[in-house]
């Protein structure tokens, strides 16, 4: 069994983060630009509902855990880079 702590925290994790995200979507900016507390959705990165389940798809391949379209907390999960990097430092498995 692994334990959360033999992972990098989510500082550390941001910007690898912020690679998928990129790369998934095709974006037109660096990893680097993407501010940690800037909203992913709508006005900040301008990402829309589309872009956030591809977003959970390959986080869900990467890191070993699935984020639910149902979970009450996915506003407050996908709200930036630094929570969704926070929310998968507590969840995942590889």
């Amino acid at each position: 069994m692994t334990s959360a702590s033999a992972f990098p925290p989510a500082e550390q994790l941001m910007p690898e983060v912020a690679a998928l995200i990129v790369e998934a979507l095709n974006l037109e900016v660096q990893p680097d630009e993407i501010e940690p507390d800037a909203p992913l959705y709508g006005e900040g990165l301008g990402l829309d509902s589309i872009d956030m389940l591809e977003i959970a798809l390959v986080v869900s391949k990467r890191y070993g855990f699935q984020l639910k379209s149902d979970n009450e907390n996915n506003q407050k999960i996908f709200a930036s880079l630094r929570t969704l990097s926070e929310h998968i430092t507590g969840q995942r498995t590889q």
